[in-house]
């Protein structure tokens, strides 16, 4: 109950945030696309596309609460500012030193816990939450588009004789223009909530 009345004060909070702004600007920032004669703009999350109406900003399909309030937050924070192409753990966003480092300690947890990982296995994962392979120093690394200007690397090593599974999920180290830490985190949640889930 508490968590339910939580998320409803901070999504009209965000909606209040957006109320009024110049609905190309958002999309220009955000680098995303925005059909003024539809009034609506087109969304990519981490593989499919949503539809997010204007001025009312509703969802089309709706999605789960906690992703749809990043969406919005991502919306107000956006600044345009490029992607660097550097990956940071989240531990170094701003303020991030124990939200982040506690996703980024999850994370490792998370990737070890899975039983009968395999690169076919990670392959299924990965793409069924719009990932696409990168080359990396891992075993095996895939770039989650969450959001155009705020993607997700998964990098995982595979378990062998001496060693169980491990990863991390880094981001680009623009992600302070995008989202908060505690956005951050709830992007990690999300994301790994479907590797846990995905068969």
């Amino acid at each position: 109950m508490i968590k339910d009345q939580m998320f409803s004060q901070m999504n009209q909070a965000a909606l209040a945030r957006l109320a009024g702004r110049e609905p190309r600007e958002l999309a220009r920032n955000a680098g995303i696309r925005y059909e003024a004669e539809a009034q609506a703009f087109h969304i990519p999350t981490m593989g499919m596309e949503v539809t997010l109406s204007y001025p009312d900003y509703r969802f089309m399909p709706e999605l789960p609460g906690w992703h749809s309030l990043v969406i919005l937050h991502y919306l107000d924070l956006a600044d345009g500012f490029p992607l660097t192409g550097k990956e940071i753990p989240f531990g170094q966003m701003k303020s991030g030193m124990v939200r982040g480092g506690g996703i980024d300690r999850r994370c490792e947890l998370t990737i070890q816990n899975l039983k009968n990982l395999s690169e076919d296995t990670l392959m299924k994962i990965c793409e069924n939450i719009g990932g696409e392979p990168i080359s990396s120093n891992a075993d095996a690394a895939y770039r989650i588009p969450f959001l155009p200007k705020f993607p997700v690397t998964l990098k995982i090593w595979l378990p062998d004789e001496e060693f169980p599974a491990s990863g991390r999920l880094l981001l680009d180290s623009s992600a302070d223009h995008y989202l908060t830490i505690e956005d951050a985190v709830t992007v990690a949640e999300i994301i790994l909530e479907r590797i846990i889930t995905t068969k």
